[in-house]
């Protein structure tokens, strides 16, 4: 239920943040506003410090080593992205849809085609092709997704580099030692597929984008504990991509 899930996040705010609980325990309802206000404020600034680091940072990594894409997708403007574009287009076509189809392609630019937020683009899976006979098969395993995790979690800078442990990254300092089914929901959302579509401002109701249905849609999955052992298994393929969260300090 959506409670159990809000108490689970409440429970890891805790863990993350000592002293949290005592203090939130030993304060006045107006102050326990405040507080909760505050970490609002830093989740919403810290995520469009992220989306606005992987709008450009997007762009080096869709298009081809030694190549441009055309036409050109300025790093930092959006509205040539989406379906209006051959490279954002592939990448964000539905699974069991053929971007390759003149009739589908037509259909998605011009928005015959509304894309529901639970139908999952193929830039979630490794290679980005889908399987239909194993969906399992490559999900939520696309480089894309690794480059921005990787982005994000411990530096720019790291995308490029193997996992060493010379230094800790964005997700060491503030206490995160693996890969979480939240984060991955959180990259594959909020930031990858955003940074590919063409809109200008993220908002999670947005009706074109239907982030908050995607996002959820993600994590029920990952949530199901009839998908327990697929689901395990991509935790440790994922904490070996970027094992730098795991290495000792």
């Amino acid at each position: 239920s959506s409670e159990r899930k809000e108490y689970a996040v409440f429970r890891e705010l805790m863990r993350m943040v000592p002293g949290l609980e005592a203090r939130l325990i030993d304060s006045s309802e107006e102050e326990v506003i405040h507080i909760a206000d505050m970490i609002q404020k830093g989740a919403n600034g810290a995520r469009a410090d992220d989306t606005k680091g992987m709008k450009s940072a997007v762009i080096d990594w869709i298009t081809p080593k030694g190549q441009t894409l055309n036409p050109h997708i300025p790093r930092n403007v959006k509205s040539g992205r989406g379906f209006n574009h051959e490279r954002t287009g592939a990448l964000l076509c539905p699974a069991g849809l053929d971007w390759g189809s003149l009739e589908t392609k037509t259909k998605l630019v011009s928005g015959q085609i509304q894309v529901a937020g639970d139908q999952w683009p193929v830039l979630l899976y490794a290679n980005y092709t889908y399987d239909p006979e194993d969906p399992w098969n490559g999900l939520l395993r696309s480089g894309l997704l690794v480059s921005a995790f990787k982005h994000i979690f411990t530096s720019p800078s790291s995308v490029e580099q193997e996992p060493r442990a010379t230094r800790s990254g964005n997700a060491r300092i503030h206490g995160m030692r693996f890969v979480t089914k939240a984060s991955i929901s959180y990259v594959a959302t909020q930031q990858v597929r955003f940074a590919l579509t063409s809109a200008q401002v993220f908002s999670r109701t947005d009706l074109v984008t239907d982030s908050e249905r995607f996002y959820n849609s993600i994590l029920d999955l990952l949530d199901d504990p009839e998908e327990k052992v697929e689901v395990d298994q991509l935790l440790t393929w994922w904490n070996r991509q970027v094992a730098i969260l795991s290495l000792p300090v």
